[in-house]
């Protein structure tokens, strides 16, 4: 069998009627979900299921409706318009638990598409800058096309892939999908001071992508022993790692080394990865397992929100009724930390919305989504200071959250949870006087 074809013949051996999984982030392979989408005359029903993907996504057309359907298991902006089109859903599912779901045939897969670097001398490739749920369903999908570019780097842990498990290989040379960091704010670098101040020596860190984690980051030049171990990182630890204060002594878990699921970030970063033992790239089923966060002590999670309410709880997948991302692995992570010895789990936002609404409500919008439960929320940060809501009462909390509110909202809050909880004291008496 010639392995090595073009995209157009890769893809022409998919039929209708089948499943297939894109790998994610910056390794979404383009050329192959781009040939796919040329193919729509000729395939009905086939269903494309992917975590977040870079650049444009041509199988997610409304107008292509019949022949695709995009299943997402973290809504990325590329497809976030096949939730109302009726051309795409969202199946939520913690990270951790994606890979179970192909190995358990939840969701049996018929073909995967990777994105690998060229083939060593010994026939291995590289899954590069993106492991999360990939080797499952390489494991389990009975067709494997692979985009081969030298531009991937070639990482350490669980990416490693032999050429003889790939079926067919399309050769590519283009740059892979990057993000340069955005200039940090004044509101976000007072956020990331407040998280710093939680940071002890030799804790580790799990962060995601965006201008506050890289605050968090900037603010730590004078820290000592950081471990790190986290879902993605960006190139706001480059810096950190080469001073040695990122060095991974004092990890629980793989001790030495940098943990991540997936990367994203600018060239800088991908030479950073590329080659370097330091970092590996695990299966989000090891990554954002609880029980193998928690085993490093001191670990601290940094998440953020769309919305926190007075109570704690936390929306960070939907905006009301409409979905807007996932459930991600923000749970396996503040549950992970909050049990390690001496962990901080932190949801870190802005105190307003570009439109100036409040992001700390007295309830959650209608319809919204808890990711982060009000039993397990510690920490919440905006510019406004910090608010320990471990071991709180709901009033406590409610003091709490509204002292880092932005202060033109504060009175409204308030007003409006307290006015409430009178009512439910009244409706509690009546039903206790048996007046219904």
């Amino acid at each position: 069998m010639q392995k090595y074809i073009s995209a157009s013949e890769a893809v022409a051996t998919i039929p209708s009627h089948t499943r297939v999984y894109v790998q994610a982030a910056a390794a979404t392979p383009s050329v192959l979900t781009h040939a796919l989408a040329q193919r729509a005359p000729d395939l009905r029903g086939v269903e494309i299921c992917h975590l977040h993907t870079e650049g444009p996504a041509p199988y997610a057309n409304p107008a292509l409706y019949a022949s695709f359907h995009v299943n997402s298991f973290f809504i990325g902006k590329n497809v976030r318009h096949t939730l109302s089109a009726g051309n795409g859903s969202y199946t939520p599912v913690f990270l951790s638990e994606l890979p179970r779901l192909f190995r358990k045939k939840v969701i049996p897969l018929n073909t995967v598409f990777i994105h690998v670097s060229v083939p060593d001398k010994h026939g291995y490739c590289s899954l590069g800058v993106s492991a999360e749920a990939t080797p499952a369903a390489i494991e389990m999908a009975t067709t494997v096309i692979a985009q081969v570019n030298p531009s991937m780097p070639r990482t350490f842990g669980d990416t490693n892939i032999h050429i003889s498990k790939i079926d067919y290989l399309v050769e590519v040379n283009e740059p892979i999908f990057g993000n340069e960091l955005s200039p940090i704010t004044e509101n976000e670098n007072k956020i990331g001071g407040y998280i710093a101040s939680l940071i002890d020596d030799r804790s580790t860190l799990q962060m995601g992508i965006g201008s506050i984690p890289n605050a968090a980051l900037a603010n730590l030049h004078n820290h000592k022993d950081l471990g790190l171990h986290t879902e993605m990182f960006s190139d706001g630890v480059i810096d950190l790692i080469e001073k040695g204060i990122i060095n991974c002594k004092f990890k629980g878990t793989v001790k030495g080394r940098a943990l991540a699921t997936f990367l994203i970030g600018s060239q800088r970063l991908y030479d950073f990865v590329n080659d370097n033992p330091f970092i590996e790239m695990r299966e989000s089923s090891f990554v954002n397992d609880t029980a193998v966060i928690r085993r490093n002590p001191k670990m601290v999670a940094i998440n953020s929100a769309i919305e926190v309410d007075l109570t704690g709880q936390v929306c960070a997948d939907s905006i009301g009724t409409r979905m807007y991302s996932g459930v991600g692995g923000q749970m396996d992570f503040i549950r992970g930390a909050s049990l390690s010895e001496g962990g901080k789990a932190i949801i870190a936002l802005p105190s307003i919305t570009k439109r100036g609404e409040s992001r700390i409500v007295p309830y959650l919008k209608e319809g919204a989504g808890v990711v982060t439960t009000r039993s397990h929320v510690q920490y919440i940060i905006t510019e406004y200071g910090i608010a320990d809501l471990y071991g709180k009462t709901l009033q406590q909390r409610a003091k709490a959250l509204i002292n880092i509110a932005h202060p033109d909202h504060r009175e409204k809050i308030e007003r409006a949870y307290f006015d409430n909880v009178q009512m439910s004291r009244s409706e509690h008496a009546i039903i206790n006087n048996h007046e219904y």
